[in-house]
């Protein structure tokens, strides 16, 4: 990540988020895995058809569903996605205006969900930061 480039995911949210979700989170990560997929894959075949209102739906799915894991980077360009749709609906323009941020969108998501599935494989080293806690028994079981 570049020193200027925002932060994909908000680890606090995305903590929030598991806590809330308890045994149902990775269920519901594997759904926006999935969904976020066709999502993307809907909002680049309504581009390359220049079908403005068939960037919409996704984009809103799109929005909602990478909001609750806190990747506010990608809910974001959805929301700028959808929203511009819809005013370009409203004004009867093409959607060619959307090119380079549907052209950002498969990429950030790629992105995201790599995290996002790396903070959640227990095989992966975790970091601790100042403000998580430690454990007194953090080398219990361990050689």
């Amino acid at each position: 990540m570049l020193a200027n480039e925002p932060e994909l995911i908000d680890w606090t949210d995305f903590e929030a988020a598991r806590q809330q979700l308890g045994a149902d989170f990775a269920r519901i990560l594997q759904y926006f895995r999935e969904d976020g997929a066709k999502s993307v894959d809907r909002i680049e075949a309504a581009m390359r058809d220049q079908n403005t209102a068939a960037l919409v739906v996704p984009a809103h799915t799109l929005k909602g569903e990478s909001m609750q894991f806190g990747a506010y980077q990608l809910s974001e360009l959805a929301e700028t996605i959808e929203l511009t749709a819809r005013k370009f609906l409203e004004t009867r323009q093409s959607p060619e205006g959307l090119v380079p941020t549907v052209a950002a969108l498969r990429g950030t998501f790629e992105r995201t969900l790599a995290q996002l599935e790396d903070a959640v494989n227990p095989l992966v080293k975790r970091r601790l930061t100042e403000d998580q806690p430690t454990f007194a028994n953090q080398k219990f079981g361990r050689l």
